[in-house]
């Protein structure tokens, strides 16, 4: 059976990636530790904006991750994607009586957009903070010629 893509449209000339990158997508969207929240933060509340970025949005993706210390996190960006694990060891020298929270592992990746910039990343009482930055784009207008051929 063959997939229908909404990117088939004739007027839509050069969108592959774009669908490869909706595929990826929505096959990673259905993990669901660590939760997390993205946020849209005001100027004035980023710690971040010392006049590196005129207008804009500051996006934050906030995970929570308690049990996790900072050597136990990796943050990186992976092409296009801003990839977070995390790796918690077994402790073989305990013995529990009853286990409920489990040492797991996570990695939870979030698809950029071309020109997201990472400002940051903070660890403060069991939630990873990541800052981003959406800088406003420029507009472009390009006049083209046409030309007569006799």
């Amino acid at each position: 059976m063959s997939r229908i893509s909404a990117f088939s449209s004739p007027f839509l000339l050069g969108f592959d990636e774009v669908e490869r990158v909706l595929d990826r997508v929505t096959k990673g969207a259905n993990e669901g530790y660590p939760p997390y929240n993205i946020e849209r933060i005001a100027a004035n509340e980023s710690q971040f904006l010392d006049g590196r970025m005129e207008g804009g949005d500051i996006l934050r993706i906030t995970l929570a991750v308690a049990g996790f210390t900072r050597d136990q996190l990796d943050v990186s960006l992976e092409e296009s994607q801003l990839v977070i694990r995390g790796r918690q060891v077994e402790d073989q020298d305990r013995h529990y009586l009853h286990r409920g929270i489990a040492a797991r592992q996570f990695q939870r990746a979030f698809v950029l957009a071309e020109g997201i910039e990472i400002l940051g990343a903070e660890l403060k009482d069991g939630l990873l903070s990541i800052d981003l930055a959406r800088p406003e784009p420029e507009k472009v207008i390009r006049k083209i010629a046409i030309d007569v051929k006799d």
